[in-house]
């Protein structure tokens, strides 16, 4: 035999994600590339003895995960011990979150700023008590009153400070919001520590930015946090001069150094691809175009390993915060609006429609975070726009989060090509909250799965860690059953999709939005052997125990990089 096989697999449900989505029994794999997938007759005489050969004993083994929308360099910041956890389940209460900063004061020197992340009114007793009770600086001032304290939301597009951080920002009555921004203030008119979208970047440039260490050490922890997971595979959504005020720079320029140095060093345990971020979360067209113009590129970095695709822009906000732009009012009044340049809706509109337009006539890929259903036509449309101006094949642009997709918005986007990425985590996390804010109707069909897909839209997952925390087992369990977690009630039944569709989107179908679904995305031969084995049979599993089904091998370009089937 000229080339015996590296690994084989056998005896396991080989879930191919080919076109038939058919299974088969074994798989080997040799120079990190897939070259036998059948029964055990067709993996045999690859067989050599150096072979290392695992006997799967009835667990599924998938191509290796890839999660489309995931912010590493931010997720690894915002997780112990580099980040203060005040998400649930951690905390439960806005008193909670005062001991979790009390306890942290106590360890660090006076003056230095103290950092948490994951906080959530849908899981905070007193907010959800009274919807109209929000964070406020005073809930940390007594605890932290010489100590600046920065929290972010889950979401990330929130920011909570006490009154010090404030002070060393400059933010009082007086102060002016950035574009798309919002200081809350309460009655009185005084702050009250909140800092919605483009206005956090006031907080993030008073912070010591991230040192070239503490983004390496951010990145390592997740790219090991992901290995445990079966992740091979995901793409940063925006680095470059428009994630500066991000997460204390998380999303920034630098960061893409960072990956540069890992994958020369080969420390990269997972395929990453790239989007820039030319501006934050408000900018104009002018702004835009002027950045787009001097943006970077990954040089002579493999593109299997580090690619950029394109560029990422900020549309509208999110609806927990009443700032995603909507046809109908939120309960309670208001639409949103767009988060860029402009004195009105028309004027706004012309904005992102120019900025669609230039980094689409300059080659880009684009992916746009747009959450409102208004803001979702309006991007759509953009999109159809920029290509009948500038026609080019194969765009794949695609829509980012897409929570309100109209029948509009799938049919230009199926008609042209495009894609949406969309969150099946945060869908599970936020369900029963949503209703507060947009009825039980709408908060339902929030991420509407199964109509995307019938209306023939490319569709795929991300968990935009950390927003969510990227276990891709509980997305594939909410796109199956559409339950909620805080009080496991269905949220649009309608919605669900098969078990096979949500593999897909977690599969060959993020492949697509990378542009390498000829080389991975499924087991075939020729294709890049990356593998996640999960321990037991998902094709016959209930959904409900999906979450908690153990990853049990990762490989990653015919390497292991996790391995518990060894212990």
């Amino acid at each position: 035999m000229d080339a015996y096989a590296d690994l084989v697999l056998v005896g396991g449900h080989v879930v191919t994600v080919d076109a038939e989505f058919s299974v088969a029994s074994a798989l080997a794999v040799t120079g990190g590339v897939i070259t036998a997938v059948g029964g055990r007759d067709d993996v045999e005489p690859l067989v050599g003895p150096g072979t290392r050969v695992v006997d799967l004993d009835g667990a599924t083994l998938l191509p290796g995960i890839n999660d489309s929308h995931l912010h590493g360099c931010a997720f690894g910041m915002a997780t112990p011990p580099l980040s203060l956890d005040v998400g649930h389940p951690a905390v439960s209460s806005l008193a909670d979150v005062a001991s979790a900063v009390a306890e942290a004061v106590g360890r660090v020197p006076d003056g230095q700023w103290v950092t948490g992340h994951g906080w959530d009114t849908g899981y905070l007793e007193e907010c959800v008590a009274d919807p109209s009770r929000q964070p406020s600086r005073h809930d940390l001032d007594a605890v932290s009153p010489d100590h600046p304290v920065v929290l972010y939301s889950f979401s990330g597009h929130a920011t909570w400070v006490n009154s010090k951080a404030l002070e060393l920002i400059g933010i009082d009555r007086h102060a002016v919001a950035p574009p798309g921004g919002a200081i809350v203030v309460d009655a009185a008119g005084e702050p009250t520590g909140l800092l919605h979208e483009g206005a956090q970047a006031l907080v993030q440039n008073a912070l010591p930015p991230l040192g070239r260490q503490e983004r390496t050490d951010a990145v390592r922890s997740t790219l090991a946090t992901l290995a445990r997971l079966g992740v091979t595979s995901y793409t940063e959504p925006g680095l470059g001069p428009g994630g500066d005020g991000i997460m204390r720079g998380a999303l920034g320029a630098e960061t893409l150094d960072v990956y540069r140095r890992l994958l020369a060093d080969d420390e990269l345990t997972a395929r990453i691809g790239v989007l820039l971020l030319p501006t934050g979360m408000a900018s104009t067209a002018e702004e835009f175009a002027r950045t787009l113009t001097g943006l970077d590129e990954c040089g002579d970095a493999d593109p299997r390993r580090l690619a950029i695709h394109g560029v990422k822009i900020f549309a509208d906000g999110i609806v927990p915060n009443k700032t995603a732009w909507m046809h109908e009012p939120y309960v309670g009044g208001g639409c949103g609006s767009l988060c860029v340049g402009g004195e009105n809706d028309a004027e706004r509109i012309a904005e992102i429609q120019a900025m669609i337009g230039q980094a689409h006539a300059a080659g880009h890929q684009l992916g746009v975070h747009v959450t409102g259903d208004r803001a979702c036509d309006t991007v759509a449309d953009a999109f159809a726009a920029a290509v009948a101006e500038h026609p080019r094949p194969d765009a794949r642009h695609y829509v980012i989060h897409g929570d309100f997709l109209t029948a509009h918005s799938m049919k230009v986007l199926a008609a042209h090509g495009f894609g949406v990425n969309m969150n099946p985590t945060i869908k599970w996390t936020v369900a029963d909250m949503e209703e507060e804010f947009v009825g039980a109707g709408r908060a339902a069909y929030a991420w509407p799965y199964r109509d995307a897909i019938d209306a023939g839209v490319r569709v795929a997952s991300g968990s935009d860690a950390p927003v969510t925390y990227p276990d891709w087992r509980q997305g594939v369990a909410t796109m199956v059953l559409r339950e909620s977690k805080a009080a496991g009630r269905v949220s649009g039944p309608e919605q669900r999709i098969g078990l096979a569709e949500a593999i897909r989107t977690y599969t060959i179908d993020a492949a697509w939005q990378d542009f390498a679904d000829g080389w991975k995305g499924s087991l075939e031969p020729g294709k890049v052997a990356d593998l996640c084995v999960l321990g037991g049979d998902l094709l016959g599993a209930d959904p409900h125990d999906i979450p908690s089904m153990p990853v049990v091998l990762t490989v990653m370009d015919g390497r292991i990089v996790h391995d518990t089937l060894s212990d």
